[in-house]
């Protein structure tokens, strides 16, 4: 297992739709083991596969509470196949773009069908911090960020600030 490199917004790989997963085999399985590894380094709650530069449809997540156990779990070809006519507004952050947090309006609750590390078709329903952390990871892998949910000035904004940390990073 290790941490891989996360990316960071603005990256061509970020926008792109993934390809679905034809088999859960022993790859996948290493890649799901180093992606937990890597969202716990940094430390974040979700991580989808193209923030490690894999276009594919899987993302982790643990949205666990400090004093709690930990309780990982890696969704392969997720699906929603039902969401709540209720909304809900949290603060979200992203891994592929540091240290910017803003105001998300999304469905309160979600309910996913997917495959688990295992192949086996599952489905859970997610409210609070996991339908949020599951939608923003659904997201991802329809090549799509947080960013995108406001307006345009905001946007570039924060496009602008990533540019410059990006710079900042590689005279480091």
């Amino acid at each position: 297992m290790s941490v891989r490199p996360i990316l960071i917004h603005p990256d061509p790989r970020l926008k792109k739709v993934c390809e679905p997963v034809p088999a859960v085999d022993d790859a996948l399985r290493k890649l799901i083991d180093d992606m937990f590894d890597t969202m716990y380094d940094a430390p974040g709650v979700g991580l989808a596969a193209p923030q490690v530069g894999v276009l594919r449809r899987v993302f982790v997540m643990d949205v666990s509470k400090d004093e709690a156990p930990p309780a990982p779990m890696a969704l392969i070809n997720p699906e929603i196949v039902w969401a709540s006519e209720e909304t809900r507004a949290h603060e979200e952050g992203c891994l592929s773009i540091p240290e910017i947090y803003e105001e998300i309006v999304r469905p309160a609750r979600v309910r996913v069908r997917f495959l688990d590390r295992e192949g086996a078709e599952r489905e859970a329903e997610f409210d609070g911090l996991a339908a949020t952390c599951a939608q923003h990871e659904i997201d991802h892998l329809n090549g799509k960020l947080f960013i995108d949910y406001l307006g345009a000035v905001k946007r570039q904004l924060i496009t602008g600030k990533m540019k410059k940390l990006k710079r900042e990073r590689l005279k480091a």
